[in-house]
C-alpha cells in the first residue's frame, strides 16, 4: 500500500463519485479506479459499494477512512513542522466567526500572532452562530468564535469575551435618547423588536420579559448585524443586538440603550472540534490567544 492509494481512496470517499475524484486530483479516472481496486484487493474487502452515479463506503470503508484521514493528517503535520524548522511557522489558519466583536478580536489577534510568525496566512469567514458551529462540525475550518450557548460535548470551549445586549432604537421613536440611557424590557413590550436569527436566541431573550408577564413583539428574525442596523434606521422595528452594534452607526439617527437585565449578556467564546487533530498553526494561535486573554486578564484585575 502506498500514499497516493490513501489520498485517492479519501478523495473518492469524500466527493462519492469516480469522475469528480478524478478531476479533483488532476487524474485521468480509468486509473483511479484500477488503484482503488487495487486496494481493495490488497485489503482484501470492498471499500465502496458503486453504483452508476454514485458511490457509498462499505462498512469497512468508513472504517478504513477513520485511518485514512489519521494518516494523511499526520503526514501533513510532518510535513509542515519539518519544513517549519527551516523557515518557521507555516501555513494557513481558517478561521469562522460570528459578527459583534468576534471580527475585532480576530483582528487583534492575528495580528499579534503575524509578528512571531509572518509566514502564516489566514482564511476567514462570518456568518451566525449556528453556520459557524456547522463548518467546524464539517471541517471546514479549525477555530471558531462563536456567542453562547455553546456545545460542549461536540467542542473544546474558550471563553473570550462578554458584552451587553443593547436596544437599537431610530430618532423620533418614543423610546428614543440623546444620552443612550439604559431601557427596561417592559419599557420595549408595546413596541416591534427585531432579534438574531439563531433558534435559541428567541428563548433567551424572551426570559427577560418573565416577570412582565407579557411576551414581546417579534417583528423579524435578522441574520447579520448590518441588516438589524439598516433595519432600525428605516423605522422597522426595534433591533435586539449585542453591544458590538455601536461600531455601524455613523450618526445620531439611531440611539443605543443597553438593555436592564441581568441576564442580557453576550458571552463569546472560542472553539475547535473534539476528537480531531489540529494543525501546528491551529495548535499556536489558541497558545497566542491563551496567553494575550491571561495578559488582558491580569491588567484588568491588578487595576
Amino acid at each position: 500500500m502506498e500514499l497516493r492509494h490513501i489520498r485517492y481512496f479519501k478523495a473518492v470517499a469524500e466527493e462519492k463519485n469516480f469522475t469528480k475524484a478524478a478531476e479533483k486530483l488532476a487524474i485521468a479516472q480509468p486509473p483511479l479506479s484500477r488503484q482503488i481496486q487495487d486496494l481493495e484487493a490488497e485489503l482484501g474487502t470492498p471499500l465502496f459499494i458503486r453504483s452508476p452515479h454514485k458511490v457509498t463506503l462499505t462498512e469497512e470503508g468508513e472504517l478504513f477512512l477513520q485511518y485514512a484521514s489519521q494518516i494523511l493528517d499526520l503526514v501533513n503535520r510532518s510535513e509542515e513542522e519539518l519544513k517549519e524548522m527551516k523557515e518557521g511557522l507555516q501555513g494557513t489558519l481558517y478561521i469562522a466567526s460570528v459578527e459583534g466583536c468576534g471580527p475585532r478580536l480576530f483582528a487583534e489577534w492575528i495580528a499579534a500572532f503575524q509578528k512571531k510568525h509572518p509566514h502564516v496566512q489566514y482564511n476567514l469567514w462570518n456568518g451566525n452562530t449556528d453556520d459557524v458551529n456547522s463548518r467546524v462540525t464539517k471541517g471546514l475550518c479549525e477555530i471558531a468564535m462563536i456567542t453562547a450557548p455553546y456545545n460542549t460535548e461536540e467542542f473544546h470551549v474558550l471563553p473570550v469575551y462578554e458584552e451587553p445586549w443593547v436596544a437599537v432604537i431610530p430618532k423620533g421613536h418614543l423610546l428614543y435618547s440623546e444620552e443612550n440611557a439604559p431601557v427596561k424590557p417592559k419599557e420595549l413590550l408595546p413596541y416591534d423588536l427585531l432579534i438574531p436569527s439563531r433558534e435559541s436566541r428567541k428563548g433567551e431573550i424572551d426570559k427577560w420579559f418573565e416577570k412582565t408577564g407579557q411576551m414581546p413583539v417579534i417583528r423579524g428574525r435578522v441574520a447579520h448585524m448590518m441588516n438589524a442596523y439598516e433595519l432600525s434606521l428605516h423605522g422597522v422595528g426595534i433591533s435586539i443586538y449585542p453591544a458590538s452594534i455601536s461600531a455601524l452607526i455613523r450618526d445620531r439617527d439611531v440611539c443605543v440603550r443597553q438593555v436592564d437585565h441581568p441576564d442580557a449578556h453576550a458571552s463569546y467564546a472560542l472553539i475547535w472540534k473534539r476528537n480531531h487533530t489540529l494543525s501546528h498553526v491551529a495548535v499556536e494561535f489558541i497558545q497566542s490567544v491563551q496567553e494575550i486573554l491571561l495578559l488582558t486578564r491580569g491588567i484588568t484585575e491588578l487595576k
